[in-house]
């Protein structure tokens, strides 16, 4: 049995040391590896790098280690049994990472244990032990991984892993953290949170249940996992979630909590838009669960984590997933409705404000997610398209077509339910058809060819999709209008904003005590055309200073058409630029109940619920 030991040895300085038990080695030597990218980021990531120093010995003293490459190492033979030790620096704040220091450990397998190639199949233990000195009784562990040999849950000692693709399945987190527990259709779920923070914990576990059982009870009990556990590290700004198969990896912003206050202040059925965004997070991050833990494109069966795994499925994966999230939140009532229809114009909004829709096919964006989504610059929002919201819309439009074309008798649910039973629950790798495929099998031949374009619209080019037409069936009226100002990303309206026409640079900035910043210039905009580029630092704006803070409103009160002087500093070269300002894009969605609404809404009421 190979066995680890990791301990957090100098927190103050970041570092793990590990020890690899691995008994002896044969003739033709053991090649080591640290895996190059993790499960669910794809982004070559070289982890090996953060390995300090590293040395083998037997009972004879210490061995010579072959460097291979970057990430491989190799042992000699030994006829005694050989431990291999190393130290990790750890200060990556992230869910993909190690972090350590005096208020908490966390590390995810990927970054800490040397895999030894050949044997990843094999049963592994490791040890898991508290930093040294009186500071740290308190600490407790938590993690996916099965307690074993008289460990308590939550406890430091030894753990099991079936084998290596789930030691580094299961991140870990260790300090002195808030533990809330419920069950969720018979099942433990735990969420620890670590950093300091205040929570109204009854809340929280009571949306968090509703949340769980809804995903349990969509994809069909039993669930998949004995136990499952929500990481949760609270900053004071902080937003990121990773999944695994029997947990989450979270970041939050403390305002992201619910508070007992809150309650009182907007009132028991409202919730804040911060808190909103946090359940959306754990709701995204379980449904995974089964969609991309289980449910997997065959190119990630096995996982190589020592190269790239192109596939350009994860529209589906991602994309499904987003859609379904923040869907469920208002199935479960933990959003109105209207809050829920604001969450979906939103993810409108950010697919119409990507110009690289135009440029880039969603299952491109997919495909090269490892050099394009990943490894985004100052262009991106001109030649990437989000597989996340794009695959969101693509989601919306093919559940609601395929209510459309079977009668309300099917949904994109059962192809999800599918999914999970011929594919994710044999571990059955998904081909870039096998969606089609089920979607042709539970519709009339009849539909069959609107849907074949739908894909091949919706996947394989770059056109618009019918949401507008879609979300008309059930009674909503979408309309695409300028934003306002910088914060407004569209929403529910009870009754529609007007046609207005508002001028605009075709920039995005961020404020600047002197002015500001420009981050993106959208292609073939206003500040485009003159010449006005990414890190241009602007100052002023016909002959006076740029109000930071109002700079929109600046823009805004020149008309269309007209020409404006803009002056500022590229680099430390004063540059000037003379813009003839152009119409906003339309790029905000608004969402709004037709006039005949009482019409439709059955309808929206079935979807709403999954009926």
């Amino acid at each position: 049995m190979i066995h680890y030991e990791i301990h957090p040895v100098n927190p103050q300085a970041h570092l793990f040391e590990v020890k690899l038990h691995l008994g002896v080695v044969e003739s033709e030597g053991q090649e080591l590896y640290m895996p190059n990218w993790i499960p669910g980021s794809y982004m070559i990531r070289d982890f090996s790098k953060h390995i300090q120093w590293l040395r083998a010995e037997n009972n004879s003293g210490q061995l010579k280690v072959q460097r291979v490459d970057k990430s491989r190492w190799k042992l000699p033979q030994s006829e005694s049994e050989v431990v291999v030790t190393y130290q990790v620096y750890a200060w990556d704040l992230s869910v993909r990472g190690a972090h350590l220091d005096q208020t908490h450990g966390f590390f995810n397998g990927t970054c800490v244990f040397l895999a030894v190639a050949g044997r990843e199949d094999e049963t592994y233990t490791v040890d898991i032990s508290r930093p040294d000195g009186d500071d740290y009784l308190q600490w407790r562990v938590a993690t996916g991984l099965k307690p074993i040999e008289g460990t308590a849950e939550f406890a430091f000692g030894r753990y099991q892993a079936l084998n290596y693709d789930e030691l580094i399945d299961c991140p870990v987190e260790m300090s002195d953290f808030r533990l809330i527990s419920f069950d969720a259709c018979g099942v433990p779920h735990h969420m620890a949170l670590t950093g300091r923070h205040e929570v109204d914990e009854k809340r929280l576990a009571s949306d968090l249940k509703k949340i769980c059982e809804h995903h349990i009870q969509f994809f069909g009990e039993p669930a998949p996992m004995d136990r499952y556990l929500f990481m949760t590290y609270v900053l004071g700004n902080g937003f990121g979630g990773l999944e695994h198969r029997n947990s989450t990896a979270l970041h939050c912003s403390r305002e992201d909590l619910p508070l007992e206050s809150d309650s009182l202040l907007q009132g028991e059925d409202k919730v804040k838009d911060n808190y909103q965004t946090f359940l959306d997070l754990c709701s995204h991050e379980y449904f995974h669960t089964w969609n991309v833990k289980r449910i997997k494109p065959a190119e990630f069966l096995p996982y190589d984590t020592q190269k790239e795994s192109h596939t350009e499925l994860l529209w589906a994966f991602e994309g499904i997933t987003s859609y379904y999230d923040n869907l469920a939140l208002a199935q479960t009532g933990c959003i109105s409705k209207e809050e829920y229809l604001t969450r979906l114009a939103k993810t409108i909004t950010a697919v119409r404000r990507s110009k690289g829709r135009f440029i880039q096919t969603v299952t491109d964006s997919s495909f090269d997610a490892w050099t394009k989504f990943y490894k985004q610059d100052e262009n991106a929002p001109n030649a990437v398209v989000s597989y996340y919201t794009k695959g969101a819309e693509v989601a919306l439009c093919l559940d609601l077509l395929i209510r459309q074309v079977t009668d309300w008798n099917k949904s994109l649910k059962d192809i999800m339910q599918r999914l999970w039973l011929e594919f994710g629950k044999v571990e059955k790798g998904v081909e870039n058809d096998t969606i089609q495929k089920l979607v042709m099998e539970e519709t009339p031949e009849n539909a069959h060819e609107e849907l074949k374009q739908f894909f091949e619209t919706a996947l394989y080019t770059t056109q618009e999709l019918p949401t507008e037409q879609l979300l008309a069936a059930l009674g909503l009226e979408l309309k695409c209008l300028p934003r306002t100002d910088r914060s407004d990303r569209g929403g529910f309206k009870d009754k529609l904003p007007k046609d207005k026409q508002l001028s605009d640079l075709g920039v995005e900035f961020t404020s600047k005590a002197t002015g500001v910043l420009v981050k993106n210039v959208y292609a073939d905009s206003a500040a485009g055309k003159a010449g006005i580029s990414a890190d241009d630092h602007l100052i002023a704006l016909n002959g006076l200073k740029i109000n930071a803070s109002n700079f929109d409103r600046q823009i805004q009160q020149s008309s269309v058409g007209d020409k404006v002087i803009l002056v500022g500093f590229r680099r430390d070269e004063l540059m000037t630029f003379e813009v003839t300002l152009e119409e906003a894009e339309s790029d905000t969605a608004y969402i709004s109940y037709k006039a005949n609404f009482d019409q439709y809404q059955d309808k929206f009421e079935r979807w709403l619920n999954l009926q």
